[in-house]
């Protein structure tokens, strides 16, 4: 049925339907408000009214404390890409949990995961786990920074490396007290500048090679060679963040650009979607972290070995998203996101899918997206509007927009999906922006 009512007007409906039909989530966040600040202790998952409660997962499906099921698209901001509870990767756990936790001590199981690692990921000729993306950047960049015997750090708007270096609106906020250089993201030329007036002040670019919170923006090859190059001569270390994108194809995305870092970063996923992280790269600078060396660096972190995620992170990159899968799952979102421009374009509204191979943001702009100029007035109320769509017809996304598939997501449930937006943007195309 068509409606008639107003972009705003439609947000105040939407959410209205929304509020009433989640009276337990509301009444937990009311209750979690007097312990945690706004009822959050992770920013990104916040939305109002107040955000949505789960209260289990299932292979392709979430459910919430109200008894409403999804078809989970977001997988959990990419650490989900084997669904919820793969049984080879719950069997990997139960294994784990018989053999005792907290060993304190080297085991087998971090010497099996880091030769896989190693493997999967050649730019990483040797390789240090850590227990988050987070902590996996902040130590790449400190390498870097200890290697070179220089303080600044090249970042770029929009860039996202952690809770600590966060740059959408430039830099500020929390973030690490390193010194900044902060460059425009896809700006070739730009970059090569910026580099070279830095200077032997410059220890690293730390660069997605996709930006990921940014809004799933695509580097541009030419990007990332020109990086390459600038940095080899400058006596600059190039770091690659792939916590998002190490799932695309069989060895992440700088494999697919052709380009090699010094230094290159993982998370999420390759843990087996347990707390992980890694940073890794060229021996000659990793070996700074052997203890046998006389001057070695420290690197400290109780759980970096810990058994859940050695365990996990072995059978997901062994068994589960092997090189083969990944190359599948790449295939299939590239395929989804062509079919839902396809249907903004057919109904003539201005909202675009942006992204690479199974990650992708919906945004309130006609397109294309190749800079984070040209998402800078994406009409977020549309956004909005798409997302509480999207959740009375059972799929959940972020509600910034982001998906994030999974292996576990069928084909019947990508046509589900792109079925159901397509009936929201014909139900709600008299309030939604126009090409």
């Amino acid at each position: 049925m068509l409606r008639n009512l107003s972009l705003d007007d439609s947000v105040v409906e939407a959410r209205e339907s929304y509020a009433t039909a989640r009276p337990k989530a509301r009444e937990t966040h009311e209750a979690a408000c007097a312990h945690l600040p706004g009822g959050n202790t992770r920013t990104v998952l916040f939305h109002g009214p107040f955000p949505l409660r789960a209260a289990r997962g299932e292979g392709p499906y979430l459910f919430d404390t109200d008894g409403h099921r999804y078809v989970n698209l977001l997988g959990e901001y990419t650490a989900g890409v084997f669904g919820h509870s793969h049984p080879v990767i719950k069997t990997a756990l139960a294994e784990a949990i018989e053999t005792g936790l907290n060993l304190g001590a080297h085991n087998e199981a971090e010497a099996e995961l880091a030769s896989h690692v190693t493997a999967r990921f050649p730019t990483m000729e040797r390789v240090r786990f850590t227990n988050s993306g987070t902590e996996a950047n902040l130590m790449a960049v400190s390498t870097a920074r200890a290697t070179t015997k220089r303080d600044a750090v090249m970042v770029f708007k929009g860039g996202y490396h952690g809770g600590l270096m966060y740059f959408k609106d430039g830099v500020g906020g929390v973030n690490a007290p390193f010194t900044f250089v902060l460059g425009t993201y896809n700006d070739a030329e730009g970059a090569r500048a910026l580099i070279r007036e830095a200077g032997d002040a410059l220890a690293c670019v730390i660069v997605e090679p996709m930006l990921g919170s940014g809004g799933c923006i695509p580097a541009d090859p030419a990007f990332l060679t020109a990086l390459r190059e600038e940095t080899a001569d400058n006596g600059t270390l190039l770091i690659f963040d792939e916590v998002m994108t190490s799932r695309f194809g069989p060895n992440g995305a700088g494999a697919l650009a052709g380009v090699t870092p010094d230094l290159m970063t993982l998370g999420k996923w390759v843990g087996g979607g347990m707390s992980f992280g890694a940073f890794g790269g060229r021996a000659d600078i990793m070996e700074l972290f052997d203890p046998t060396k006389p001057g070695s660096l420290p690197h400290a972190g109780t759980f970096n070995n810990n058994i859940l995620s050695m365990k996990a992170g072995f059978a997901a990159l062994t068994q589960v998203f092997t090189s083969v899968e990944a190359e599948a799952l790449h295939t299939r979102g590239e395929a989804l996101r062509g079919r839902l421009n396809g249907v903004f374009e057919a109904e003539g509204v201005a909202m675009h899918a942006s992204g690479m191979g199974s990650l992708m943001t919906l945004h309130g702009v006609a397109g294309p997206v190749a800079r984070m100029g040209d998402i800078a007035n994406s009409n977020d109320a549309a956004k909005e509007l798409l997302f509480l769509d999207l959740l009375e017809r059972g799929y959940y996304i972020a509600r910034r927009g982001f998906l994030a598939l999974s292996i576990a997501l069928e084909d019947a449930h990508l046509d589900g999906f792109v079925e159901a937006v397509g009936e929201i943007v014909r139900e709600r195309k008299a309030a939604l922006p126009r090409r």
